[in-house]
C-alpha cells in the first residue's frame, strides 16, 4: 500500500498539508477576502505560455545527454541533469537535479518516458518511484513505458533545502500550534521565524529559486534529455499543480497528463487553507462514522459525539503531554497528536491503526502510537533524522504565494470561519497558516486559473472525500485546463489511481495506453 502526502498540513504552512504544511501543501495565501486570487502582471507573466523555441541561452541545457548508471536499487537507473538556477539568468549558475528511471519491460511497443511525482511539495519522486511507481503501477503501464522520476529542485536528492536539526525540529514540531495567551502566541511566532531564518542561513543560494514555475520548466528540459517529443505525467497531490503549471507554460508540449487529487491554482493560500480544513473535517467524519460502528471507538458510540472527545483528548494532551516511551524523551503534545490523527486522514487503510493508537492514548495514556503516525508523517527516523520533506514543502509554498496571514491578529481575525470549517482542526491549521508570514524570501508566484489553450487532453482526477485536496479543487481545476476530462472518484481516502478503484484504474490505463481519455464527467466508486 502506498500512502501519498501532498498538500500537507503540517506546521510549514499550508500547502499543502501538516499543520505548517497545510498551509503550505494548500499553498495558503494571504488575499483578505481568502476568495479566487487575482494576479498581477508580473506573476501572469512568469506563469503565461512560453514560447515554442528554445531561446540559444538554454540550448546547452536542453541539448545535454543524461549519463546513467546503477543507483543500488536493482532495476533502476540514475542520472543528473543540470538545469539554470535562475531561468532569466542562465549564466548565473547550475542547479544539479537527480533523476532516475525504470526502462520498459516489454512486451509491446515502447511508448517513451512516463513521468510521476507524488506531491508534497517536498516529496522525493524517486523515492516514489522506486517504491512503488516502478514496481507498483499496472504491469501493462510499465511494460511500454520507460517509468521515469526527477526530485524537484531543493527537494531530497537534489540540492535539498536545509533548515533545522533534528533536535531543533524535534522542538518544532512540539510547538503549541493552539495558543491560548499572548506568551504562547509569542513562543509560536518565535518557532516560526526560527525555523525561516534557518532555512535562510542553510539554503541561502538556492532558497529564491525553488518555485513550481521553475520545477515545471525543470522538467521541460528532462523531456527533452528523454528523447521525448511530449510530456507523459502522472501526478498525484501537489504534483498536479506542478503538472497543470507545466500545461500552462509549454501546452503544445503536452502529451497525456494525469493530475489525481487535484489542487486549484487559481485559489489564495488562505482560500486553500479554509478548502482543506473543511476536507480535513469531511474525511474525520468519515472515520467517526465508521469508528463507531466498531467495537471498542475511543471516541463514542455516535458519530456526533467523536469531535468532542477527540478535542477533550487534544485539550488535555496540550495540559499534560502523554509519555511515549521515545528514547528521546518526547512526550506527546497536543500538536504532535494532532498531526498523528491528521496523518491516518489520508488513507482509509490508516484508520484501524489510528483507532487503536487513540485507544492506548485514551485509556492507556500510552502516545506512542500518536507519536509513531506523526514521525510517519514528517518522515522522521529512530535516530532523530529527519528528512529535508518540511523543509522543502515550506520552501516551495512560501515562494509560491503570498502568506496567508501578516501575523496573529489576522489569524484570531479568521478563526471563527475556519472553526466553521472544522470544528476539530480548524483553530490549529488557521495558526498553522502562519508561518510563511516570516519568510526571508519574497514569492514570486501568486493565484491563477490556468488553462493550457491548445494542449492536448488532460485528465484531473477528484475523490469526492479527499482531505487533502478537496473534490471541489478537481472541479475547478477540470473548468479552467482547456482539454480537461473530470474523473470522479465516490469514496474516501487522498488520489484515486492505485487505490482499488478497477473502474478508475482502467480508465487512466485506457488513457496512458492508447490516448483515449475518460468521458468527461466519468464517476467510479
Amino acid at each position: 500500500m502506498h500512502i501519498r502526502r501532498s498538500p500537507r498540513t503540517s506546521r510549514t504552512g499550508v500547502i499543502f498539508p501538516t499543520l505548517a504544511s497545510l498551509a503550505a501543501l494548500l499553498l495558503a495565501a494571504c488575499s483578505p477576502g481568502g476568495g479566487t486570487g487575482s494576479a498581477t502582471p508580473a506573476a501572469e507573466a512568469a506563469q503565461a505560455a512560453l514560447p515554442r523555441a528554445t531561446p540559444s541561452a538554454l540550448a546547452p541545457y536542453y541539448g545535454q545527454k543524461l549519463s546513467w548508471r546503477g543507483c543500488g536499487v536493482p532495476g533502476f537507473e540514475c542520472a543528473t541533469l543540470t538545469a539554470p538556477l535562475d531561468y532569466d539568468r542562465p549564466g548565473a549558475g547550475d542547479v544539479r537535479l537527480a533523476v532516475a528511471r525504470k526502462k520498459a519491460t516489454g512486451p509491446g511497443e515502447r511508448l517513451g518516458s512516463l513521468l510521476v511525482n507524488p506531491g508534497g511539495p517536498g516529496g522525493s519522486a524517486i523515492g516514489y518511484l522506486q517504491q512503488y511507481a516502478g514496481v507498483g503501477y499496472p504491469a501493462e503501464v510499465r511494460a511500454r513505458y520507460d517509468m521515469v522520476a526527477v526530485d524537484p529542485r531543493g527537494v531530497a536528492r537534489s540540492e535539498p533545502v536545509k533548515c533545522l536539526d533534528g533536535r531543533e525540529m524535534d522542538a518544532y514540531t512540539q510547538t503549541d500550534v493552539t495558543p491560548d495567551d499572548q506568551r504562547e502566541t509569542d513562543v509560536l511566532v518565535t518557532a516560526y521565524k526560527d525555523f525561516a531564518e534557518g532555512c535562510g542561513a542553510r539554503s541561502t543560494r538556492l532558497l529564491r529559486h525553488v518555485s513550481t514555475v521553475e520545477a515545471a520548466r525543470d522538467m521541460d528540459v528532462l523531456r527533452a534529455a528523454l528523447g521525448d517529443r511530449k510530456l507523459t505525467y502522472v501526478g498525484a497531490s501537489y504534483g498536479t499543480f506542478l503538472g497543470a503549471t507545466y500545461a500552462g507554460l509549454f501546452p503544445g508540449r503536452v502529451g497525456r497528463l494525469v493530475l489525481d487529487g487535484a489542487m486549484d491554482p487559481s485559489l489564495s493560500s488562505r482560500r486553500m487553507n479554509l478548502d482543506q480544513t473543511a476536507g480535513f473535517e469531511t474525511a474525520f467524519r468519515s472515520f467517526a462514522r465508521d469508528c463507531v460502528r466498531r467495537p471498542g471507538c475511543p471516541l463514542g458510540t455516535e458519530p456526533g459525539e467523536v469531535g468532542e472527545k477527540l478535542k477533550a483528548f487534544f485539550e488535555k494532551a496540550d495540559a499534560r503531554p502523554l509519555p511515549t516511551g521515545d528514547v528521546d524523551g518526547r512526550r506527546l503534545t497536543e500538536s504532535l497528536a494532532t498531526t498523528g490523527v491528521i496523518a491516518a486522514m489520508y488513507d482509509e487503510g490508516a484508520w484501524e491503526q489510528l483507532r487503536e493508537a487513540l485507544t492506548a492514548a485514551i485509556e492507556d495514556d500510552d502516545g506512542s502510537g500518536l507519536l509513531f503516525l506523526s514521525d510517519s508523517y514528517y518522515e522522521r527516523d529512530a535516530g532523530s533524522r529527519y528528512s529535508n520533506l518540511m523543509f522543502a514543502n515550506a520552501a516551495v509554498n512560501c515562494v509560491d504565494m503570498p502568506a496567508a496571514f501578516e501575523g496573529p491578529d489576522q489569524v484570531r481575525r479568521a478563526l471563527p470561519e475556519f472553526e466553521r470549517a472544522s470544528p476539530v482542526f480548524g483553530e490549529g491549521l488557521a495558526w498553522a497558516a502562519l508561518n510563511c508570514a516570516y519568510w526571508p524570501v519574497a514569492p514570486t508566484g501568486e493565484a491563477r486559473r490556468i488553462e493550457a489553450k491548445g494542449a492536448a487532453p488532460i485528465v484531473v482526477v477528484g475523490t469526492t472525500r479527499d482531505p487533502a485536496t478537496p473534490y471541489r479543487w478537481a472541479r475547478s481545476l477540470a473548468a479552467q485546463l482547456s482539454s480537461a476530462h473530470l474523473l470522479t472518484h465516490q469514496g474516501d481516502g487522498h488520489t484515486a489511481y492505485g487505490r482499488g478503484s478497477a473502474c478508475i484504474d482502467s480508465a487512466i490505463n485506457a488513457y496512458l495506453l492508447r490516448g483515449t481519455p475518460p468521458t468527461d464527467g466519468k464517476r467510479c466508486s
